[in-house]
């Protein structure tokens, strides 16, 4: 949509040692002039046909993080970006839920990134487990996992997602998950 603005959580704090993996996209914000606009968790914005609303997330590296409930036509989506499991879903699903559809990152990323040493051991990002945790608390008629790929030769070095994060999900999220090929759509009419 044309002029719509990019709604987006404030910067980070800190210096740039701190804001070394969003720097980049403050830098392409600046670069292309776009009408990003920053919102506070819970709040909302009305964009043509969407309300969209900014909730609380939480991600393994401490960048400033939204997810995303978006409604429109009596549909209801949520967008997962990056979160790791936190004690927010609940409070998403009591204002949000049911939703047409989830969908979750399920990579379960370990990061050991120069900038956080000692490295964490555990999951920077939703791994397929809690990502089906997620969705059967987000009430969820389809999950659909997010966020990972087979093979990724430009990762970067110290980023390490589980196996298979596709079967596993499949696993924990079995009634509700719905995987989709890249490029396929999800038709929630049906």
């Amino acid at each position: 949509m044309p002029g719509a603005p990019v709604l987006r959580p404030a910067p980070g704090h800190g210096d740039d040692v701190d804001n070394v993996t969003t720097l980049p996209a403050e830098r392409e914000l600046a670069l292309h002039r776009l009408a990003a606009e920053v919102v506070d968790p819970w709040s909302t914005r009305e964009v043509g046909p969407f309300s969209v609303t900014a909730v609380p997330a939480v991600d393994g590296l401490g960048d400033p993080q939204l997810n995303w409930v978006v409604q429109a036509e009596g549909q209801r989506v949520f967008h997962g970006g990056d979160t790791m499991f936190h004690g927010y879903w609940w409070l998403i699903a009591r204002r949000f839920s049911p939703f047409d559809a989830v969908f979750l990152p399920a990579n379960g990323a370990v990061v050991d990134a120069p900038h956080l040493q000692p490295p964490s051991p555990l999951p920077a990002a939703l791994d397929p487990r809690q990502a089906a945790a997620a969705a059967e608390i987000l009430d969820a008629r389809y999950a659909v996992p997010m966020h990972y790929e087979a093979e990724q030769p430009d990762k970067i070095a110290g980023y390490v997602e589980v196996s298979d994060p596709e079967s596993e999900f499949r696993t924990h999220a079995a009634r509700r998950a719905h995987v989709l090929a890249v490029g396929q759509w999800l038709d929630l009419a049906t």
